[in-house]
């Protein structure tokens, strides 16, 4: 069996169980490690994933992948994750799922827009001031923001 072929196998048995858990199918990726193999299971939802939802999943997918035989007899090891920030937005969700945070989208013309994303439809998404159509958007990440810990009040402006 190819390395395509237990990915498809393994996406087509988990995914309706992702699914009842109210969850997103994002990816599946099977990796060789050593003797054993990495399934790496990418989940999503509207909102934002807790660590009981990704265990509750997690044991679910684990005893189908052991019940499935795709794998064999090899032995796997399972992670069930959530996207991290350096996954790029493609699907609509991504973007409702991320208002008001800021995000750096390049263009299929090679323009890149910047800015807080708005209000986010099947069609398209409001970066800043622009409307984007998700059809002229090559790739767009969230950019990290890292917030001043220092207040100005606690600033001694006559150290100096």
């Amino acid at each position: 069996m190819t390395q395509q072929s237990v990915i498809e196998e393994i996406t087509t048995a988990i995914r309706p169980i992702v699914e009842a858990s109210g969850n997103y199918l994002e990816e599946v990726t099977v990796t060789p490690v050593g003797k054993s193999r990495m399934v790496t299971v990418i989940v999503d939802n509207e909102k934002h994933l807790n660590l009981d939802q990704v265990t509750a999943v997690s044991r679910e997918i684990s005893e189908v992948i052991e019940t499935l035989g795709a794998l064999g007899e090899t032995p796997f090891t399972l992670e069930v994750t959530s996207p991290g920030v350096d996954r790029p937005l493609t699907e609509p969700r991504h973007w409702r799922k991320n208002l008001d945070r800021l995000v750096k989208a390049t263009m299929n013309d090679g323009t890149i827009v910047e800015g807080r994303i708005g209000q986010a439809s099947d069609s398209g998404v409001a970066v800043g001031a622009k409307t984007l159509n998700y059809s002229d958007i090559k790739k767009a990440l969230i950019e990290i923001e890292f917030k001043s810990t220092v207040k100005s009040a606690d600033v001694d402006e006559d150290a100096e």
